[in-house]
């Protein structure tokens, strides 16, 4: 019988369903979006019972989608948004409140206060994270101190944490299985990286009991079975776990230190794999379990962007400069580079590296001759700058060279920022034709739970044809280019 993997993509908008065939290639797919709660200036939640069930529906529809499923066997395989928390009732199930996202600011003053007492040393340097309401912790301990009983019930053993992983696998178990994964789990502040483990130090710090914690496990684990709640007769197996950033570094398959990604989306994220040690990250960045198989652990770099392609969308949308995002090439490309000009897209301040929210976006150099294709090619290579900025402080702290970056996301099909991505980075660019990045990792990882691969070289043979951009640019000129980026930063910084 053919075997065919369910991939589940559980984001921070919708919950996509996904059919690979086992040469990893996407047969099917259905999208289903989940309501997004804002009851305060900055706090932002999600339903978790409306996402378990949207998971049930999106698994339905696309099995339905299948049209030899009676000479199928199948297992299911799961990435999702990280750090956004849910606590719910072992007896009942059901969450005791909703499930707080990563984006919710409501845990800052619990992290600044920790903070203030001179935590973030000890903090950093067991779980490579930041004391930030961004990661799982503040959210859990919000809940506890906020809800009616919580307390209490936690302290008695009745209530259970986990993120949206933890969450799923226990409903579709049926509660037989409180666990999570080591991507996962190194996102919360709770974990420590060095010993693979819920750190006591850590969960006394955040008063969270530890009998709340799911057990942490290898990404290419067996989790679990499940009938999807009838859908199955014969249950079967939930393997290969891991949150999607992380899903996106094993799916374009960085197994070696030196590889890394980015996924220009509104912002982008970038991670290196800097190998089977937990390095201590540059200020600015921080240091996750990038994945766990084969008995391994590989650690990376991380860092993320407030805006790339934000900022084609403000040209677009608020300026009206271009008609849409694929104009942009066109008029970039009709001028040889920006005469000087240097746009720092910092709308929602700037990101890492730097660090600086109340910095203001702005642009430098212009003078009479500058024209609107200068414009739009300056904001164009500022997503360039931006990578670079990560990239270079990434292999520097790492002691790696980057090899080569892999790179998904829709300003990939841009020609001239990947080429000027390549020159400007001195290194190959990988534009390839993956799909569902992240559900790709997690289909991976369940091939090796499965015991259906047993090494990364049995994996690579199965990338799909890519784009390799080389750099053309002399070194020269690109230290001249990013001289005058550091210095159009540093100016906005100053002020």
């Amino acid at each position: 019988m053919k075997t065919k993997v369910i991939a589940i993509d559980q984001s921070t908008s919708a919950t996509k369903a996904m059919l690979f065939n086992e040469s990893c290639e996407l047969l099917h797919r259905v999208n289903i979006s989940h309501h997004q709660f804002y009851p305060h200036t900055g706090w932002v939640e999600h339903d978790a019972v409306e996402i378990y069930q949207n998971t049930l529906k999106a698994i339905s529809c696309v099995l339905q989608q299948d049209e030899d499923k009676e000479e199928c066997t199948y297992s299911l395989a799961l990435t999702n948004q990280r750090e956004t928390v849910v606590v719910w009732d072992r007896h009942t199930g059901l969450p005791v409140y909703n499930a707080v996202v990563w984006q919710c600011m409501r845990g800052a003053s619990i992290c600044q206060n920790l903070k203030d007492e001179g935590y973030n040393g000890l903090v950093r340097e067991k779980t490579g994270l930041l004391i930030d309401p961004y990661f799982s912790a503040s959210g859990v301990k919000w809940i506890l101190d906020n809800v009616d009983g919580a307390r209490q019930k936690a302290e008695q053993g009745d209530l259970l944490m986990g993120t949206i992983d933890s969450w799923l696998i226990w409903k579709l178990t049926e509660g037989k299985v409180h666990a999570t994964d080591y991507t996962n789990a190194s996102r919360t502040l709770l974990f420590n990286i060095h010993t693979l483990q819920w750190d006591d130090e850590l969960l006394k710090l955040f008063t969270i009991p530890v009998s709340m914690m799911p057990q942490p496990l290898p990404c290419d684990s067996v989790f679990g079975e499940t009938t999807l709640e009838g859908l199955f007769q014969k249950p079967i197996q939930i393997a290969g776990v891991l949150g999607d950033s992380h899903g996106a570094l094993m799916g374009q398959m960085c197994f070696e230190p030196g590889f890394g990604k980015a996924t220009y989306g509104t912002g982008s994220s970038v991670m290196m794999n800097i190998g089977e040690k937990a390095l201590k990250a540059p200020e600015g960045l921080v240091t996750s379990v990038g994945f766990a198989a084969l008995g391994k652990v590989f650690y990376a770099f991380e860092g993320n962007i407030h805006c790339t392609g934000a900022t084609i969308k403000w040209l677009v949308e608020q300026i009206h400069m271009i008609d849409t995002p694929a104009q942009i090439e066109a008029y970039a490309s009709s001028v040889k580079d920006t005469e000087g000009v240097y746009f720092v897209p910092a709308f929602a301040g700037l990101g890492a590296p730097w660090w600086r929210p109340d910095v203001k976006a702005a642009i430098f150099g212009m003078t009479l001759g500058t024209t609107k294709s200068h414009l739009l090619r300056a904001a164009l290579e500022s997503i360039a700058y931006q990578v670079k900025d990560l990239a270079d402080m990434m292999s520097h702290s790492a002691g790696t060279p980057l090899k080569e970056l892999r790179v998904d996301g829709g300003p990939t099909k841009n020609n001239l920022l990947m080429q000027f991505q390549a020159d400007i980075l001195q290194a190959p660019i990988c534009c390839s034709d993956v799909e569902e990045a992240s559900a790709l990792g997690a289909v991976l990882m369940n091939g090796l739970a499965r015991g259906k691969w047993n090494n990364f070289s049995e994996l690579l043979s199965l990338r799909k044809k890519q784009k390799l951009r080389l750099p053309l640019m002399s070194k020269t000129d690109v230290d001249s280019l990013y001289e005058g980026w550091k210095h159009a930063v540093k100016t906005l910084i100053k002020k």
